[in-house]
């Protein structure tokens, strides 16, 4: 993530004067708690003086008194030094506590490559019959829609008035929530799709590879549609 981006520079921050010293630097340590709550990768001093246009020492006081309050047992999450960066994440003693509520939470939502591949024709074309989808893909997709369907990531929407009055479906709320979207406007870009459609179809080879093992050979017929 380029930080200049994520923060507007210089001008969030006035320049100092006198009797603006205090809000000045309560101002500062809350941009830079915001620059490395959002980043993934460990931010060194330099990148945020550099991103903020900030002296490296006023950044440095900055993240030392962040290190220090979140320290406080009251915080769940720490900043600490990384690879000569500064990073946020939990703290070591509540590991098993947070990886006991994730496992409660919902999970996450993992899809074939096809299943994506449908889903993104569905999103940008509903309402949209199986035949459309077929015709598009160039291959059967009753097992894919019927994964959509049960996922409810998907609903019917309706017929076609056409011949055979083929069935119409359309995305749910379902669908916008799992995708964080407000509404269709926020789709992401084909782009995107396809990105999810390869973070996907790498992660269910990973995992295949693990838990079959090494005489698991690939699956075929309908069910690899799904």
């Amino acid at each position: 993530m380029d930080l200049k981006e994520t923060v507007s520079l210089g001008e969030l921050i006035p320049e100092s004067g006198a009797g603006e010293m205090d809000a000045e630097t309560v101002r500062l340590r809350a941009i830079v708690e915001a620059a490395v709550y959002v980043t993934d990768e460990p931010l060194t001093v330099k990148q945020i003086a550099e991103a903020l246009e900030r002296p490296p020492a006023e950044v440095q006081q900055a993240l030392d008194a962040l290190v220090a309050e979140y320290e406080k047992p009251e915080h769940g999450v720490a900043i600490r030094q990384v690879a000569e960066g500064y990073k946020m994440g939990t703290k070591a003693e509540h590991h098993e506590a947070i990886r006991a509520f994730v496992k409660r939470l919902t999970p996450p939502l993992k899809l074939s490559m096809a299943a994506l591949e449908t889903l993104a024709l569905i999103a940008y074309k509903q309402p949209i019959t199986a035949p459309e989808i077929m015709e598009i893909r160039g291959v059967q997709g009753a097992g894919v829609l019927k994964t959509l369907l049960d996922r409810k990531l998907i609903t019917t929407a309706g017929r076609k008035n056409v011949l055979g009055r083929p069935i119409l479906y359309k995305t749910t709320k379902e669908f916008l929530v799992r995708f964080g979207l407000k509404d269709l406007s926020e789709l992401p870009t084909l782009k995107e799709f396809e990105e999810l459609a390869r973070l996907a179809l790498s992660d269910s080879e990973s995992e295949a590879a693990a838990t079959a093992g090494p005489e698991a050979t690939p699956s075929g017929g309908p069910e690899a549609e799904r």
